[in-house]
């Protein structure tokens, strides 16, 4: 019986311990981190305002949707397998070799090629898969150049000042070897817009 009780009061002392430890001293250090100059945006969502008012955040990627489908100007994110709904995320799951999936990815590069007006070739892969989120916020400067035209077009900018912007907003590989370089959706249509006839 004394080991019983030895026992138990031993496993309710390390509950205590580790209760006290990862439910109250380790959240209220990664609490106290992320207040630190320069973490405070990122802890909070990394949202990005304009005048005042929030626009998105620039970790989630959010397709924007043209009022009139024959005047697109925006750049458009990856597809996303949650159809941009930015409360859910997920993948579909599916293996690159399923048919339902290599169907689904020929009908967006259809729907792509056509968009731009270019050879369906000429698509770049991530334009046509979606993100493990179904959310990303990046593209690739391949998909960024290739509807550059486009947004020069819908946007009265010449096509120099487009690529520009699109340099301007790539991000290049982590610590020069890690990924690959890519383009923050947002932030490139926030500057598109800022540089729009209209904006001055």
């Amino acid at each position: 019986m004394k080991t019983l009780l030895a026992q138990t009061a031993a496993g309710l002392r390390v509950l205590v311990v580790l209760t006290v430890l990862l439910g109250v001293v380790y959240p209220l250090g990664v609490w106290l981190v992320d207040r630190l100059p320069g973490l405070q945006a990122n802890a909070e969502g990394s949202l990005v305002s304009v005048n005042g008012t929030t626009v998105g955040s620039d970790l989630m990627g959010i397709d924007p949707k043209a009022a009139n489908p024959g005047h697109d100007p925006w750049f458009h994110t990856r597809p996303s397998a949650v159809n941009g709904d930015p409360s859910t995320s997920g993948a579909s799951n599916k293996a690159a070799d399923n048919p339902d999936y290599i169907k689904v990815m020929q009908q967006r590069k259809t729907t792509i090629a056509a968009r731009e007006g270019v050879d369906p070739a000429q698509v770049p892969p991530d334009a046509v898969t979606a993100s493990a989120s179904g959310l990303d916020a990046d593209i690739s400067p391949a998909y960024a150049a290739l509807q550059a035209p486009r947004v020069a077009r819908a946007n009265g900018l010449p096509l120099a000042r487009v690529l520009a912007l699109v340099e301007a907003n790539t991000t290049g590989r982590g610590l020069g070897f890690v990924g690959e370089p890519r383009v923050d959706v947002l932030m490139l249509n926030l500057a598109v817009r800022a540089a729009g006839p209209g904006a001055h």
